[in-house]
């Protein structure tokens, strides 16, 4: 018998301290999102969020709170996500973000369109201390939570 096999991701949530202004990126495949990506083998949560974040938008950061742990049941992806707070950098485009754009806080959300996406971008927005965890299941039309609570 195979072991369980699953693919390990991170995102995160990047802050300007001074302007509270959040960064989103539009990735060719899901639209509007904040910046992450997959864990390689050997890499830490965190050095792998800073490495994607750099990667997507040109940015270094530093990781702070966890805010959610998401399991996508379908695609077999347990993802971390995390606040960072932007430290240094310009924001520049990659072949992973056709725009990147920092928006005001109180309008992040009316950018993103995926369902799953919009959730985690809510707890990260909402976040009071509370690490979430939400379990997805794919249908046809879009993404439903399977299970839900708070840690």
């Amino acid at each position: 018998m195979e072991p369980p096999r699953h693919i390990v991701a991170v995102s995160g949530l990047v802050t300007d301290p001074l302007t509270e202004k959040v960064l989103l990126i539009r990735s060719p495949r899901r639209g509007w999102e904040f910046p992450g990506g997959q864990v390689e083998e050997g890499e830490s949560l965190t050095d792998a969020l800073v490495r994607e974040v750099q990667e997507e938008t040109g940015l270094t950061v530093d990781i702070r709170e966890l805010v959610g742990v998401y399991s996508n049941t379908h695609s077999h992806i347990v993802m971390f996500g995390f606040l960072c707070e932007w430290l240094e950098g310009e924001p520049t485009t990659s072949p992973e973000s056709l725009e990147v754009a920092w928006v005001e806080r109180d309008r992040a959300l009316e950018r993103v369109t995926n369902p799953a996406i919009y959730d985690r971008l809510r707890d990260m927005l909402d976040f009071d201390g509370t690490v979430v965890y939400r379990a997805y299941v794919r249908t046809q039309e879009t993404y439903l939570i399977q299970e839900e609570r708070e840690l």
